[in-house]
């Protein structure tokens, strides 16, 4: 499990506005493989924690001084660019479908809060939008929307945000199953043909399955932004010590 020049490759799960957190699980990935580790994001980098615009900012700055950090998208960053377009957008991921800034478990106002939107849920809808439009940068709403729903690398190894369908090719997968999925993915011990990364629903540890590897340990709720390194056929858990190896256990179902 190497990244197709034959170099290490690392993962970590989900950021949710919690910048500090993401720049402590990059110097683990750097300590361990250099400013040139190619590390890869599985989305979810806004709503909930304090800095969403922040974690947008330092990613693409980092991206635009060649830094190797690909991104995939998770169910939050698709919200910010379609709020933009309709703030009466409606997305259809979730089993009770609300508007971003309906939902106080999404985490929508500390997003427009790190944008210099205070107290929005207060305000109303359209005038919201007319803040929102004018405070947030349209190349972050641009870079979000262009983050691709899944990555793959060196013939075994699928990342993405939340997972897949299983029994449906990569390239029939439905976005919003990519971006959203839980069960029948979870309950699935299928071999899916490659470990399928993702983050999406949050764990107490890093968790390999055996057909699968969450990585989201909760950074939105107190956890960590947990970052992991893949080489031969182990996975690595990195830590201010030494790596810790991930063991895989058998996948549920």
């Amino acid at each position: 499990m190497v990244n197709d020049d034959g170099q290490p490759l690392y993962a970590l799960g989900d950021v949710h506005g919690q910048l500090d957190l993401l720049k402590q699980a990059h110097a683990r990935a750097e300590r361990d493989g250099g400013e040139q580790a190619r590390i890869v994001h599985l989305g979810d980098l806004i709503d909930r924690g304090p800095d969403s615009r922040g974690v947008i900012d330092y990613l693409m700055n980092g991206q635009a001084q060649g830094r190797d950090w690909p991104v995939v998208k998770g169910n939050h960053d698709e919200k910010l660019p379609r709020f933009l377009e309709n703030p009466r957008w409606i997305d259809p991921g979730p089993s009770r479908p609300q508007l971003w800034t309906e939902d106080l478990k999404n985490g929508a106002e500390a997003t427009f809060a790190s944008y210099g939107i205070p107290d929005s849920g207060n305000l109303p809808l359209d005038e919201l939008h007319e803040k929102a439009i004018a405070a947030i940068p349209a190349e972050h709403a641009a870079w979000l929307d262009a983050l691709p729903l899944y990555l793959k690398e060196g013939g075994d190894l699928l990342f993405v945000h939340a997972g897949i369908r299983p029994g449906i090719p990569l390239e029939d997968q439905s976005p919003t199953d990519l971006m959203w999925i839980r069960r029948p993915f979870h309950d699935s011990s299928a071999d899916h043909g490659m470990l399928v990364v993702h983050g999406h629903t949050p764990v107490d540890q890093v968790t390999h399955y055996g057909n699968r590897l969450n990585l989201d340990t909760g950074a939105a709720y107190g956890g960590p932004v947990s970052v992991v390194r893949f080489d031969a056929d182990e996975v690595w858990l990195l830590t201010d010590g030494d790596p810790i190896p991930v063991q895989p256990r058998p996948a549920q179902g």
